[in-house]
């Protein structure tokens, strides 16, 4: 067994970040181009810069000791009006959880996905979580105890892609 370990990113992972992100955009059908695409060098230093800000940003890398960073997720808090079922008014937003695919069924991304939702409970005291989730992700998320909404997620883009 390879000793695959987690551990909370740190900047100097940003670029890691951003190929694991390429891969979870280009499995949901998205055209992520190559390594120099303009929004690849723009997460890139977004990467750097959250995770600069420990309050309101962390992520969580699984790295094997040769192939080096292979599963992540990430998580960030935003400030929401307090409603009847969270008072605190503290969201946590889960995302960019992906594998590289020799890796995957190893539990590594739940691993990931545990310690995000560790550190939010734990460090950044949020009220509540939402993600977005792909078809093959949605059963982890299940298993973890998140729900359903009744309400649609909707979009609205004020700029063309």
């Amino acid at each position: 067994m390879i000793d695959i370990q987690v551990r909370r990113a740190t900047p100097a992972d940003a670029e890691s970040l951003v190929r694991l992100r390429a891969l979870m955009l280009a499995a949901m059908g998205n055209e992520v181009g190559g390594p120099d695409a303009p929004w690849q060098l723009a997460a890139r230093d977004w990467f750097a810069d959250q995770l600069k800000s420990p309050d309101t940003f962390a992520a969580y890398v699984a790295e094997d000791p040769v192939a080096g960073v292979v599963a992540g997720a990430a998580g960030s808090v935003d400030a929401h009006a307090p409603g009847p079922h969270d008072q605190s008014g503290v969201r946590g937003h889960l995302y960019n959880v992906s594998t590289e695919p020799d890796f995957r069924r190893r539990g590594l991304a739940r691993a990931c996905v545990v310690a995000v939702m560790d550190w939010f409970r734990d460090e950044a005291a949020v009220g509540q979580v939402e993600l977005h989730a792909t078809d093959d992700g949605i059963d982890l998320y299940r298993d973890l105890g998140f729900i359903e909404t009744r309400f649609p997620t909707l979009r609205f883009r004020t700029t063309k892609a």
